[in-house]
C-alpha cells in the first residue's frame, strides 16, 4: 500500500475515534453507564453494545467502500471496551466488532480483538485507583529517572505506562499474527519503519482520543451532579427554615390552654404535628397549591388560637382552577408569616388577613395581603428573613421566569404577589421540577 495513503488513513482513523466516541457521549443511556464506575454485568453488556455496534458498522463500511481503511477500528474498540468494562465486557466486545469480519474471510480478526478485549480488561482491574484509567494520555512522563524512581517509590510498575506498553505490544502482535494469517486478517502494513512507528502511535492516540472524550463526559456529569447536590442543600435548609419564636409561642399557648381547653390544645398539637411533619418530609419539594394551602390553614390555626378570633381574621378568594397547580412546597407560610408579625401584630386591634389565587396568561398569581400597619417607608423591597427566603427559593427554581412583587403603605397595609409560571405536566418532570425527584434520593 502507498506510504502516503497509510498515513491519511492514520490521520483520518483519529478523527473517527473522536467522532464515534462524541456521539455516543449524546446518548442519554450511555451517559449514564458511564457516570456509573461499578456496573453490573448487565449494564457492561449493554455499554458493549452501546460501543460495540458502531465500531462494527464501521468494519462493514470499510468493506463497502474502496480504500476508506479508516472506519475499521475493531481493534482499537476491543482495548477500550475492555478498558472500561473489564475483562468480560472486553471479551463480549471483541466479538461483536470481529463479526463483520467473519463473513469477509477475516477470521484471524477474532482471536486477536478477543484477546486485546480480555487482556485490557485483565489490565483495568490490576489499576488501584480506576480513575487512573480515564487519565491516560500518550504524552506521559517519559523521563527514564523520574519513571524509576516513581516505580520504585510505588514498588509496582505506573498504570499508565503498562496500559501504554500494552497497546504497543498489542499492536506488535497485531502484526506478526498478519504475517501469519495473511488475507484471514485485516490490519495495516507497512515496510517503512518510520510509518510503522506513526502506525504505533496512531493505534494509541486512537484509545487515548477516546477515553478523552468520554472523560470530559464524566467530567461534566460529575459537574452537574455536583451542582444538584448543591442545590439539594440549599432547597432542604430554605424549606426547613422556621421561625423558632413561633414554636415558643405555640408551645406557651399549649400549655395556657391544657389548664382550661384540653381539647382545643390537644387540637393545636395536632395541627403543629401538621407542620413539623411537613417540614421534614424532604421528598415534597413540590407539592399543589390546594395542599400548600392545607398547610398554611393549620399555621393560621394556631395564629389565630393565640391572637384571638377577634384580633386576627383570614378571608380566602381562590380561583378552583389554580387548586391543582405545582408550587414549591412551603412556600406561603413565610408570607403569611410575615403579615401577622409586621403587619398585625402592631396593631391593637389586630386585622385582616387576604389569601387570593388565580391563574392568567399561563401565570399563577397568589397573593398574600393584611390591612396592617404596613411598612413606614412605603416600601415596595421587603428585606426581612422571610422575603429573602422565598426570593431565594424562586430563583434557584425557575429563575427570570417567576418574580415576587411587594406593595405597601403605611398605616394600610401590605400586598406581596407571587407570579409563577403554570408548568405542563411533562415539564414538571423534565426540567427544573427534577429537584423533585433528587430530593427524594
Amino acid at each position: 500500500m502507498d506510504q502516503g495513503l497509510i498515513l491519511i488513513t492514520l490521520l483520518i482513523k483519529l478523527g473517527v475515534s473522536a467522532a464515534v466516541s462524541s456521539v455516543l457521549a449524546r446518548a442519554r443511556r450511555f451517559r449514564l453507564l458511564l457516570f456509573r464506575e461499578e456496573r453490573s454485568l448487565s449494564e457492561n453488556l449493554e455499554m458493549v453494545l452501546l460501543i460495540g455496534i458502531p465500531f462494527a458498522l464501521g468494519v462493514v463500511v470499510r468493506a463497502k467502500v474502496k480504500n476508506f481503511l479508516a472506519a475499521d477500528l475493531a481493534f482499537e474498540s476491543s482495548i477500550l471496551m475492555g478498558i472500561i468494562t473489564g475483562r468480560c465486557g472486553g471479551i463480549a466486545g471483541g466479538l461483536l466488532v470481529s463479526l463483520p469480519a467473519l463473513f469477509l474471510g477475516e477470521w484471524g480478526n477474532l482471536p486477536l480483538n478477543v484477546g486485546a478485549g480480555l487482556v485490557a480488561g485483565c489490565l483495568r482491574n490490576l489499576a488501584q485507583d480506576k480513575e487512573a484509567i480515564w487519565s491516560f494520555s500518550p504524552l506521559f512522563d517519559l523521563s527514564l529517572y523520574r519513571w524509576i524512581r516513581r516505580t520504585i517509590r510505588k514498588s509496582f510498575i505506573d498504570w499508565q505506562t503498562s496500559f501504554f506498553v500494552m497497546i504497543l505490544a498489542l499492536t506488535f502482535a497485531r502484526e506478526q499474527l498478519k504475517d501469519v494469517f495473511g488475507r484471514h486478517l485485516f490490519a495495516l502494513a507497512s515496510p517503512n519503519w518510520l510509518t510503522t512507528i506513526v502506525m504505533y502511535l496512531a493505534t494509541v492516540m486512537c484509545v487515548a482520543i477516546a477515553l478523552k472524550v468520554l472523560n470530559n463526559v464524566r467530567i461534566e456529569m460529575k459537574l452537574e451532579e455536583q451542582e444538584r447536590l448543591l442545590l439539594q442543600a440549599r432547597m432542604e435548609a430554605l424549606q426547613s427554615q422556621i421561625n423558632p419564636h413561633f414554636l415558643f409561642n405555640t408551645l406557651n399557648t399549649v400549655s395556657s390552654l391544657v389548664r382550661f381547653n384540653p381539647d382545643k390544645a390537644r387540637e393545636v398539637i395536632v395541627k403543629l404535628s401538621n407542620i413539623l411533619r411537613r417540614l421534614l418530609r424532604k421528598s415534597d419539594s413540590f407539592v399543589q397549591l390546594k395542599d400548600e394551602l392545607d398547610f398554611v390553614d393549620d399555621y393560621l390555626d394556631i395564629e389565630v388560637v393565640r391572637f384571638g378570633h377577634n384580633k386576627l381574621r383570614i378571608v380566602k378568594e381562590i380561583e378552583r382552577e389554580s387548586l391543582e397547580v405545582i408550587v414549591p412546597s412551603v412556600i406561603l407560610q413565610p408570607l403569611v408569616e410575615n403579615s401577622i408579625k409586621h403587619g398585625l401584630s402592631p396593631k391593637i386591634e389586630g386585622g385582616t388577613i387576604y389569601l387570593r389565587s388565580r391563574i392568567a396568561n399561563r401565570l399563577l398569581v397568589i397573593e398574600v395581603e393584611d390591612d396592617g400597619v404596613g411598612m413606614e417607608s412605603g416600601g415596595r423591597g421587603g428585606s426581612g428573613i422571610g422575603l429573602a427566603n422565598v426570593r431565594e427559593r424562586l430563583q434557584v427554581l425557575y429563575g427570570e421566569a417567576a418574580h415576587i412583587e411587594i406593595n405597601s403603605q403605611h398605616g394600610h397595609g401590605t400586598l406581596v404577589r407571587l407570579v409563577l409560571p403554570v408548568p405542563n405536566p411533562d415539564e414538571f418532570s423534565s426540567s427544573v421540577y427534577d429537584i423533585r425527584s433528587s430530593t427524594s434520593r
